[in-house]
């Protein structure tokens, strides 16, 4: 008998391998697929190829770190669903703002990654226009869209923001965030240092929005009031122009990262700086003093779920049931039971 067929959408590092983690729960009875996220909008191909979404998950480094994760763990690369010439049976996707029109009117479920940008004057404006979602330049309005059939959110906090934003609540479940579900692990790490103060840049600026750099830079200099400083950049910025910043701004000793474990990083920090960045929940579970250009009380309300490292394996089980379903995603979800909230009361 032919399996089924899954289509996984990945996007930047911590994407592709929670959606891998997705798979390995699936691979033994479905066939598993993968492909950089992608849009069959001339408009927004043409975008691609003329390379200005470099510094998106939708080509760029981001593919090319995608792409050769792929070749190494031998999953089958589909990019943009042209490569096997298949049918699919279910998307799982890392977005809701780009749905290519291909998978109109298959299954989806949506993941939920990290945290979820703030709601920007750019995201206002598309949101009350319903213009296409990418033109919020960041993942303001990512969870928003009502689009998939399924919403699996990190906690219920975020449920409650994708439900205020305009997704059906009834669509959405609770099942944890793979990588940020079992932080308590970060802490028996062999990362050299000890109790400095790190900061964790952002992409602000390659997504298209204003951020005063040296200012923040400064801030973060008086924060430390003489303490070691590390700083680790975002994979997704330009690295010689932060770190050239970063030396006119911060003291001689200052150390720069731009690889390793940021998860790490922090469980051996006394005190977390960051901007927009959903490892601001590691220092929190991890009782850091943090720094956020969030507030914090709200923060603390969106926390992922803590459940010992089973998101993956909680979300592949809805996929598993909800592919072999024949109804609705709300129908599904209102089979699941209390006490096994990821298994089906009725399979029928």
């Amino acid at each position: 008998m032919t399996k089924k067929k899954i289509i996984f959408l990945i996007g930047s590092p911590n994407q592709t391998t929670q959606m891998h983690q997705i798979s390995t729960h699936l691979s033994a009875d479905y066939d598993c697929y993968f492909s950089q996220v992608f849009a069959n909008h001339f408009m927004i191909r043409g975008t691609v190829w003329l390379g200005l979404l470099n510094h998106t998950v939708m080509a760029g480094e981001f593919k090319v770190k995608a792409d050769r994760y792929l070749a190494e763990h031998n999953l089958k690369n589909d990019y943009a669903a042209k490569n096997y010439n298949n049918t699919y049976d279910l998307v799982v996707a890392c977005t809701d703002m780009i749905v290519p029109k291909i998978f109109h009117g298959t299954k989806t479920i949506w993941v939920q990654e990290g945290m979820i940008d703030e709601l920007t004057l750019a995201a206002r404006i598309t949101k009350f226009f319903k213009l296409p979602r990418y033109f919020a330049l960041g993942t303001s309005l990512n969870g928003a869209s009502d689009m998939c059939d399924i919403y699996c959110a990190g906690s219920e906090g975020y449920k409650n923001h994708f439900s205020k934003m305009g997704t059906q609540r009834d669509k959405i479940v609770v099942t944890g965030i793979p990588n940020f579900d079992n932080l308590s692990q970060h802490q028996d790490n062999d990362f050299p240092h000890q109790d400095f103060v790190l900061v964790a840049t952002s992409d602000i600026r390659e997504c298209y929005r204003s951020d005063d750099r040296p200012k923040f830079i400064q801030q973060a200099v008086q924060i430390a009031n003489g303490r070691k400083l590390i700083f680790k950049l975002h994979p997704n910025e330009i690295k010689e122009r932060a770190i050239r910043e970063i030396k006119e701004n911060a003291p001689a000793d200052t150390l720069i990262l731009t690889e390793g474990n940021t998860n790490h990083m922090i469980a051996n920090c006394s005190e977390l700086i960051t901007q927009f960045s959903t490892v601001v929940y590691v220092g929190i579970v991890l009782g850091k003093k943090v720094h956020s250009y969030f507030n914090l009380d709200e923060l603390n309300s969106l926390v992922p779920v803590q459940n010992g490292g089973i998101s993956a394996q909680n979300i592949a089980a809805i996929a598993r049931g909800f592919v072999e379903y024949r109804g609705s995603g709300t129908n599904f979800l209102k089979q699941l039971t209390e006490d096994k909230p990821f298994m089906l009361a009725n399979a029928s």
